[in-house]
């Protein structure tokens, strides 16, 4: 099953606030939550989990990333959910902190929220407005480290680079649950699956490969989807096939546009973008995350590409 909603998903796993960036409801004795979405959608969160909780609340926010439409409700959700921690890698912790990635994600966060307010559905009255709010990690997650979070519950930390340095998951064993985001890929509206390594192609392989040898039943993506059963397996494969043929194309268009990375980027675009018919990245956020996919790979094979401004 391909689940692509708010709601239960399966065995006490609820999809809250917004499927295009979600946080995830895991509702055990003693609930936890997994990413931080989109700042503008924090009151959405904050509202479904205090209807499925029903007096309860999270007692720990494990976030795998640091980008804005991971960690932008953080702020909000552990006001509204008093004693909650955060948790995330010892390098989120440091990123999170940096004012040139403060000042990214307030800008990318002020985009977003222009997209969402013209989205059929959306009540405007009840978007968190404020500027895009930073905090503190409570918790330094390491790889290999459990967090028990209930009787008989645990949370396996895993380091998966390759999307992006800080980059972990967040496997339960005994759910056969796998809160993976952007280190599986993401399958987009139109079904075909954009290849998320930012930072490190071999690293990304690696941690995909790593992510598909456990036994999964329930995988959450980033964005849009969770996949259950038989199509966990698929589009683990579907997502290691397409992040090569991404990385073959990259490297014959450097090739025939003379290194040009510009070039390359308008080409990609137009045939994993465009299409698209969303929701879906602003298009700057898009172009950032595609000019460093396609700078890397270029310096990956050695060509010089023609650009001044990689990221």
């Amino acid at each position: 099953m391909i689940f692509n909603k708010t709601g239960l998903v399966k065995d006490n796993l609820y999809v809250t606030g917004f499927p295009w960036s979600p946080v995830y409801l895991l509702s055990s004795e003693k609930p936890v939550i997994f990413e931080a979405g989109f700042s503008c959608m924090g009151r959405y969160y904050e509202n479904d989990i205090m209807e499925i909780l029903i007096g309860r609340k999270p007692e720990i926010l494990f976030m795998t990333h640091v980008h804005y439409d991971h960690c932008g409700a953080a702020s909000y959700l552990k006001k509204a959910f008093n004693g909650m921690k955060i948790g995330a890698s010892r390098r989120a912790a440091e990123i999170i902190k940096r004012p040139n990635a403060q000042s990214l994600m307030t800008d990318l966060s002020e985009n977003v929220i222009k997209i969402i307010e013209s989205m059929d559905g959306i009540n405007n009255e009840i978007l968190v407005r404020d500027e895009f709010e930073f905090f503190d990690v409570d918790m330094i997650l390491e790889d290999g480290q459990i967090i028990n979070v209930d009787n008989g519950l645990s949370v396996y930390v895993l380091a998966t680079p390759g999307h992006t340095r800080d980059m972990l998951s967040f496997y339960v064993p005994e759910k056969k649950l796998l809160i993976a985001t952007e280190t599986a890929g993401c399958m987009s509206h139109t079904g075909s699956i954009v290849a998320e390594f930012l930072v490190d192609y071999d690293l990304y392989i690696k941690s995909l490969k790593q992510l598909s040898s456990l036994e999964v039943d329930v995988l959450c993506q980033g964005h849009h989807f969770v996949f259950t059963g038989n199509d966990v397996k698929k589009h683990f494969e579907q997502s290691i096939i397409s992040a090569e043929k991404f990385k073959e194309t990259v490297e014959r268009l450097l090739q025939s546009e003379a290194g040009s990375i510009e070039r390359v980027m308008s080409i990609i675009k137009a045939k994993e973008y465009d299409p698209n018919p969303g929701p879906k990245q602003p298009e700057k956020a898009y172009l950032l995350n595609l000019r460093k996919r396609v700078a890397h790979l270029a310096e990956r094979i050695g060509t010089n590409g023609h650009d001044n401004n990689i990221l």
